[in-house]
């Protein structure tokens, strides 16, 4: 063969086979995180121009989340007598309006998973499923609720995995045996509380449990007490220690570990209501420890949400820890067509009472719980930038606000905050984060966060 003709085969062969290799990531990464969607009603009607940019972030990114805190179902099913609040339901279009804002994934796993039982969850995930929605959190047993759901795109492939230490004993996903089905549920991160007390208090409790355990001896190592389902110690002050229950802990570690070997990118998210009894505005002790050990497991991006208000901001080893985004929807109170009778009994209502009645008992005609805290509908967005090595560009929070102070039928849904709201929820930021030495400025109606570029 002509050496022409040769140099022409094998320079045309690279072309070829470079055309078929994998492309590299070269351009920055867009992720957009949001807190608690307790979503009912359509937010696809609103027009406003800064509402719908917000969205459009929401859309472009290449990787955007939210907690799912409602089931999708047709109302045929059981509720739960100890479920209590706002039993989740939804109806079928809600898919529809989880496309059209551009969600990539959600977290099931919340403490609503279980207010209609197996089959009202069984509803939900079918119907995302049916919709080609990624969802993290729940399954037909543990392994399932436990494992990575994944998203591929062209900056590369993304992990989520979800978890919930607030929860319902019976929403636990149970593990499959080779003898035995599993069982339907939520992944769990449990935790135990101990108390530690003074010699003198640590002595009427033990006189206490005396009593209980001549029924029944527990075993407790010298200077703790097992008593009423809570553990005390004797120490020199006051004090609460919480930890995550190692089984779950490891095993939820375990599936990061899994999801860093598959995947470019590691979400990880926990519905957790818990702060320290102390000071409830910051996260509560095991959860910390956990967003860290998830990090030292692989997570890019740690996402907590529960608390309904917005928490602090840690940048820990150039990873974002968000202890609480606050909410995105939370309009189940005018959302919500049917409770169930627990509901009703529960503020003394008749019969024939409907859910409006129950609002006006529950709220005090909106001068009493969620309906007069403000903190509960002013909260945010967050953006974050990565280079495509992994290194944490930038953070930044759009606040947005859900109507604090409106009508019922009008709160609920997101808008961009007013400068006023914005300054204010950012200023609030700033201050819950400081105990973790982040450092939040307000500039051109957003939050930035300080990253250390070394």
């Amino acid at each position: 063969m002509n050496k022409h003709w040769k140099y022409f085969f094998l320079t045309a062969a690279a072309i070829l086979l470079g055309s078929l290799a994998p492309a590299q990531v070269t351009s920055d990464v867009h992720v957009v995180l949001t807190g608690d969607s307790n979503w009912h009603r359509k937010i696809s009607v609103y027009d406003d121009p800064a509402y719908l940019r917000l969205i459009q972030k929401i859309r472009n990114a290449d990787a955007s989340f939210t907690n799912l805190e409602t089931l999708i179902h047709p109302l045929t099913q059981s509720a739960n007598p100890w479920a209590g609040g706002g039993y989740a339901y939804s109806p079928p279009w809600l898919v529809d309006e989880i496309k059209w804002v551009g969600f990539k994934f959600v977290s099931v796993a919340n403490n609503h998973a279980f207010d209609y039982g197996a089959d009202g969850l069984r509803s939900s995930l079918k119907a995302l499923d049916d919709a080609r929605i990624p969802y993290a959190g729940a399954g037909e047993n543990l392994a399932f609720s436990r494992a990575p759901a994944y998203l591929d795109t062209k900056n590369g492939r993304f992990a989520l995995i979800a978890c919930a230490s607030s929860l319902r004993e019976g929403s636990l996903a149970g593990a499959q045996r080779p003898d035995l089905h599993g069982r339907i549920g939520i992944d769990p991160l449990r935790f135990k509380t101990t108390y530690t007390v003074d010699a003198q208090t640590f002595a009427t409790l033990k006189a206490l449990a005396a009593q209980e355990r001549a029924r029944g001896t527990e075993k407790d190592q010298p200077g703790t007490l097992t008593f009423a389902g809570a553990k005390y110690q004797v120490g020199e002050k006051f004090g609460i220690h919480t930890e995550a229950f190692a089984p779950d802990q490891e095993g939820i570690l375990a599936s990061v570990k899994a999801a860093r070997r598959q995947a470019d990118w590691v979400i990880v998210s926990i519905h957790a209501h818990e702060g320290l009894l102390s000071n409830d505005d910051l996260p509560a002790e095991f959860l910390s420890s956990f967003a860290h050990a998830a990090i030292d497991a692989g997570a890019d991006v740690f996402v907590a949400h529960g608390p309904q208000k917005i928490k602090g901001i840690e940048i820990y080893k150039g990873k974002p820890i968000f202890y609480s985004l606050g909410n995105f929807v939370f309009d189940g109170e005018a959302g919500i067509p049917f409770l169930p009778a627990e509901s009703y009994e529960s503020e003394n209502l008749p019969w024939n009472a409907t859910t409006a009645d129950f609002r006006d008992a529950s709220s005090k005609n909106d001068t009493y719980g969620y309906p007069a805290s403000k903190g509960v509908w002013n909260n945010a967005i967050a953006e974050l930038v990565f280079a495509p090595d992994h290194t944490l560009k930038s953070v930044e929070l759009d606040p947005i606000t859900l109507g604090y102070g409106q009508s019922r039928s009008k709160r609920g849904h997101p808008s961009a905050a007013s400068p006023e709201d914005a300054k204010e929820i950012i200023a609030r930021f700033a201050a819950l984060s400081t105990s973790f030495g982040t450092k939040i400025t307000f500039e051109n109606g957003r939050g930035v966060i300080a990253l250390d570029k070394k």
